[in-house]
């Protein structure tokens, strides 16, 4: 079998039939390469995305990291930094990535190909061969990623403009990766959790169809005697008049000497509520969101009750590891190991809902002489004043045995 990895494909999982004879009838191999569940559903990105835990994680994290201030700072020999506006990768960045794209929805597209394929691949493109002049971000399941026996990475790519596969050096691609075990390509996590997935999918399926075949009108007709083929269809052809959301609450009439008996049917276990809210929580789970910030509150949450808390934990325990593998990666990828130059996202902007929580952080460095009063004011995009670049200590802080002496002192 030629090896041939995709971001798309569970490579760990395949890689295990490399010189294993396979036959139509090896029921294991075809299952992890078609990625179908044990569900018996065919899990791809695309119907992952019906989900609307899926949606709501996938959304949540790309537009919050994209909504982050990303910047390119310059190490000073004193140890403090600047911006380096003057670096030809600033604009790119913090500017216009390319044409089309600004840098918020530039992010939110490398994000949210992370979250679904594992990967993302963003060519660089250059004037005469050097200086790149913007990043275009390319469609992850169309790049095909193959290590040569020079133990270079060939990244080829399938251009939907031209429908034709074209290679792109290694040195004009940008690859970041997500989770994975090699270090060639990140798993693809709909795949890896096809089971989650495909499960989640299954249920949503059930209980539409259980609306679907009209849940409100359930019974059983009952005669003495047996029934004509005729009378079966036209009692067929009646019933059908009561089938459907559209018709319930519609009166039926029996006829025949026949009975109709009502069958109750326990709404709860109809749509499978319990079986579809853990299904929420394992997407949640997957994609280590918390369920409360999905829109899922059936249980008790178990994090902090103030909005700073819970944005500290959620910048801790899930953005922190995505936002420094993107900033590594693009240093690694844009800045050729210069180490002079670092990228950087101001998760400072997490604080911006809450101005009650961003007065006392400003204030706290104020008086800490950590920060200026132009530093602040250009954190809030307000002019500076003269005299704001001054650092100041609060002093007011008097010894017990020398209360009342200050003004004779002075």
């Amino acid at each position: 079998m030629a090896r041939k990895e995709k971001p798309g494909r569970v490579k760990s999982a395949l890689l295990n039939w490399l010189g294993v004879p396979i036959s139509l009838t090896t029921g294991d191999f075809w299952t992890e390469w078609s990625g179908q569940s044990s569900s018996g559903r065919t899990v791809t990105v695309n119907n992952s995305m019906q989900l609307s835990a899926v949606w709501a994680c996938v959304r949540l994290l790309s537009e919050t990291i994209s909504t982050l201030p990303l910047k390119l700072y310059q190490r000073r020999q004193d140890g403090s930094r600047e911006l380096a506006t003057k670096h030809n990768i600033y604009p790119l960045i913090c500017r216009q990535p390319n044409m089309e794209m600004t840098p918020a929805r530039f992010m939110q597209m490398l994000v949210a190909s992370i979250c679904l394929w594992g990967n993302a691949f963003v060519e660089k493109r250059r004037i005469n061969g050097r200086k790149i002049a913007g990043l275009v971000p390319l469609l992850p399941q169309n790049v095909a990623v193959k290590r040569l026996k020079s133990g270079k990475l060939e990244y080829r790519y399938t251009d939907p403009l031209i429908g034709s596969e074209r290679v792109i050096d290694e040195k004009d691609i940008m690859h970041i990766r997500g989770f994975g075990l090699d270090g060639v390509c990140g798993m693809l996590p709909v795949s890896t959790g096809r089971d989650v997935f495909g499960g989640a999918q299954a249920a949503e399926e059930a209980a539409a169809k259980i609306f679907a075949q009209g849940m409100q009108a359930s019974g059983v007709l009952s005669a003495d005697s047996g029934l004509t083929k005729e009378q079966r269809d036209r009692l067929q052809a009646n019933l059908e008049r009561f089938m459907g959301s559209k018709n319930a609450g519609k009166v039926m009439v029996t006829e025949a000497g026949m009975k109709y008996q009502n069958i109750t049917m326990n709404p709860e276990a109809a749509q499978m509520l319990e079986t579809r809210s853990f299904s929420v929580e394992e997407i949640c789970r997957w994609f280590r969101v918390p369920p409360f910030m999905v829109g899922h509150m059936d249980k008790q949450s178990s994090w902090a009750s103030s909005v700073e808390g819970m944005n500290m934990q959620f910048l801790t325990n899930t953005l922190r590891p995505i936002l420094v593998n993107i900033e590594q990666e693009m240093a690694r990828c844009l800045l050729d190991n210069d180490e002079t130059f670092y990228f950087e996202f101001s998760v400072e902007g997490l604080l911006r809902a809450d101005s009650t929580g961003r007065a006392n952080y400003y204030n706290t460095l104020l008086q800490n002489g950590v920060m200026t009063r132009n530093e602040v004011r250009r954190l809030e995009n307000l002019p500076q004043v003269d005299g704001g670049d001054i650092l100041t200590v609060q002093s007011n802080m008097t010894r017990l045995d020398q209360v009342g002496q200050g003004n004779d002192a002075t």
